[in-house]
């Protein structure tokens, strides 16, 4: 465990390629991680999800149909629209505050879903660990009925 902090501490920040998502293995927090975990909830819970509420009111939800990503690209113009004819009013806008269409609430937390990601590759794989990552099997009693044709 010393030796894992002391590599940690040496190979610096850990970073993401590509764009800001969660592993495949998210809600798990695995021992000698909670600390990572902590803070990665904490980040999840205030930051991101105030940024994609953000991104909700002023309609730049993505969605995976065409009619309503249509519907977005317009809200995109209105918003440069918008911020012109307050620039022409004399208020100054900080277009950097505002949402975007583009933006990825993810990116709020983007370090801590590193050291996350980071920390999880290594604990996971310990023994103590490997319950976190099995697949279970539910019962027959235990699963829900078809109520169609029976």
């Amino acid at each position: 465990m010393v030796w894992n902090r002391l590599r940690d501490a040496f190979s610096g920040t850990p970073t993401l390629d590509g764009p800001s998502k969660l592993p495949p293995y998210f809600p798990v927090e695995p021992r000698g991680c909670e600390k990572h975990a902590q803070k990665l909830f904490e980040c999840l819970a205030k930051d991101a999800t105030e940024k994609a509420r953000d991104m909700e009111k002023a309609g730049y939800a993505k969605s995976h149909y065409p009619d309503v990503e249509a519907e977005r690209l317009k809200k995109l113009n209105a918003r440069e629209d918008v911020a012109a004819r307050m620039k022409m009013d004399g208020k100054d806008v900080d277009l950097s505050k505002l949402p975007s269409p583009d933006d990825n609430p993810l990116d709020e937390c983007r370090t801590l879903i590193a050291y996350y990601k980071r920390c999880c590759d290594r604990e996971l794989k310990k023994k103590k660990n490997w319950i976190l990552t099995e697949p279970y099997r539910v019962q027959e009693e235990y699963r829900y009925k078809k109520s169609g044709g029976e």
